[in-house]
């Protein structure tokens, strides 16, 4: 099964304290680069009165973008070390901007890289994750008087195989679409049909990258 970098669901807020000064994190989930910059812009404009708002940014369905920003503080002491941060945890569309409150006591390089890093690394902890994964769907359209108990089978299904059961559509028939990994379809097939004394076969459509929130 083909897994991406993982993205956070909802914004996140963060704040710690080392020798006097504050690091405020905020984790935003973003779809690209223009919505990042927003973000930064919104938090500096927020922050105007603090003396650094360093950033990190990965974007792309691969992380294949980032960039960084120390916004004052040491080369290399904040931007590179949240980077590193967001990129070990294995995350993507996502922005840290990491507000710092001088509190009068310098951290030096080495303290500063561990506070910035350690201020991003909590903040995640806190995130609700929000997993990647390349799933197949498969389409199964069942008679109206077969839909309530194909549904909860389905639903007992995909939460035993890491699928995903996209809301189901009626029309003439109900119509049910589990995204699920190639390597599930010829089992998923197998139990519809046993399922439904063999009446029932689903009709594997398009692979996309779909979001699957842990």
């Amino acid at each position: 099964m083909a897994e991406y970098p993982a993205t956070i669901a909802r914004r996140v807020e963060h704040e710690i304290e080392i020798k006097r000064s504050r690091f405020i994190t905020h984790l935003e989930p973003v779809g690209s680069v223009a919505g990042a910059d927003a973000f930064i812009a919104e938090m500096r404009k927020r922050f105007w009165d603090a003396r650094h708002n360093c950033v990190a940014m990965i974007t792309g369905v691969s992380g294949d973008q980032a960039r960084s920003s120390d916004d004052g503080e040491p080369s290399g002491t904040a931007g590179i070390p949240m980077l590193e941060v967001l990129r070990r945890r294995g995350m993507t569309d996502v922005v840290a901007v990491v507000t710092r409150y001088f509190g009068g006591i310098k951290l030096g390089a080495g303290g500063l890289v561990r506070a910035y890093g350690g201020a991003v690394s909590e903040a995640l902890d806190h995130a609700q994750l929000v997993h990647r994964r390349a799933l197949t769907r498969a389409r199964i359209d069942a008679p109206h008087a077969d839909a309530g108990r194909l549904d909860n089978l389905l639903r007992e299904w995909v939460s035993q195989h890491d699928c995903v059961l996209a809301d189901t559509t009626y029309g003439s028939a109900a119509t049910f679409e589990v995204w699920a990994p190639e390597d599930e379809l010829g089992r998923l097939a197998a139990d519809v049909a046993a399922w439904s004394s063999g009446a029932l076969t689903p009709q594997i459509g398009e692979t996309r990258v779909v979001d699957v929130t842990s």
